[in-house]
């Protein structure tokens, strides 16, 4: 186990080593780039000096810290990606283990088919679906950004719904659930994708798990569906999808991007396509390095994480090399 964890965290650091190069090329080879003037390797050592210290330069837009645009949108991007992915697995594991304990019968076709049709329909169609029915036809819930004007929200750690629930505001609870409001739509609508998945995962190792000796012994012992459930499937059944739960995360970084500009969310993605779109190459070399090295990191400790939740998996294929 040991290992391989120091195998998964070299690799970790050769991978953002070769992230930073793409993210210095960003910044070397692009027009008006601000290290094009000095040497291939002096420019890269001041590159990596600076990323070290989270100094990324100065926007070529507005004059502005690059570090302090990215302080201000990645709280609201993980508020909304933290959220989304609970939201994912709340849902998704319970519906994945009810369709692989009653395989191929109603309970599972439903949710079979409610999990294909999830996973068809893409982002940008689903979250403006939302918006025409529950905001715009029914008006129920806001269509755009995190909060009302109306309330005057001091930032205390970026994250909306933290800070709400700080403030010492008389309407406190009314900015609660405001901003509780304004999550509802993207959130739904960045978790559909991820949810399709965790039950697809899930299904297939409860139904692994089924087939086992361990469970119909349980079985002709007497014990409920529940039981069973409880004692052997969810803590043999959940292991082995843990380090592809990292994926689900790391794709949920990507689909943020969309969500954001959709729902006027002022996040990472809604940062980084307006970098783009005004070809601010030092916050695009930012914004890649940030979203690359979180997506590489997440992977890499959802690996050590299953490997520790299932340690014999490795130990088998350690003996055979």
């Amino acid at each position: 186990m040991i290992i391989y964890s120091i195998r998964r965290l070299l690799l970790l650091l050769v991978t953002l080593f070769f992230l930073s190069l793409v993210s210095f090329s960003l910044s070397y080879y692009t027009p008006n780039a601000p290290l094009s003037g000095a040497s291939l390797t002096d420019a890269y050592f001041f590159y990596a000096h600076n990323m070290i210290h989270f100094d990324f330069g100065i926007s070529s837009i507005n004059g502005e810290p690059i570090k302090a645009q990215l302080v201000e949108a990645l709280p609201a991007t993980m508020e909304l990606c933290t959220l989304a992915f609970l939201f994912a697995l709340i849902v998704g594991i319970p519906a994945g283990i009810i369709a692989g304990v009653w395989r191929n019968k109603s309970a599972d076709i439903i949710i079979s088919n409610f999990a294909l049709l999830g996973f068809s329909v893409p982002v940008f169609g689903l979250a403006l679906l939302l918006t025409l029915f529950f905001s715009l036809k029914l008006g129920w819930l806001p269509v755009s950004g995190r909060i009302d004007l109306l309330y005057n929200l001091q930032p205390i750690t970026g994250i909306a719904l933290v800070d709400a629930w700080l403030s010492d505001s008389p309407y406190r609870q009314q900015m609660i659930i405001n901003v509780l409001q304004h999550l509802i739509l993207p959130i739904i609508t960045l978790a559909i994708a991820p949810t399709t998945e965790v039950i697809r995962l899930m299904r297939n190792s409860t139904e692994e798990i089924m087939s086992e000796n361990y469970v119909k012994a349980a079985a002709t012992r007497g014990l409920s569906r529940f039981t069973i459930i409880r004692r052997h499937i969810l803590h043999n059944a959940l292991p082995p999808i843990i380090p592809k739960l990292g994926l689900q995360f790391s794709t949920m970084l990507t689909l943020t991007m969309v969500t954001e500009i959709v729902f006027n969310w002022p996040g990472l993605g809604r940062w980084l396509v307006t970098a783009i779109r005004q070809q601010d190459y030092s916050a695009i070399s930012a914004g890649v390095m940030l979203v690359g090295s979180m997506v590489i990191i997440v992977n890499v400790l959802s690996d050590i994480v299953g490997a520790m939740s299932n340690p014999m998996k490795h130990k088998v294929g350690y003996a055979f090399r």
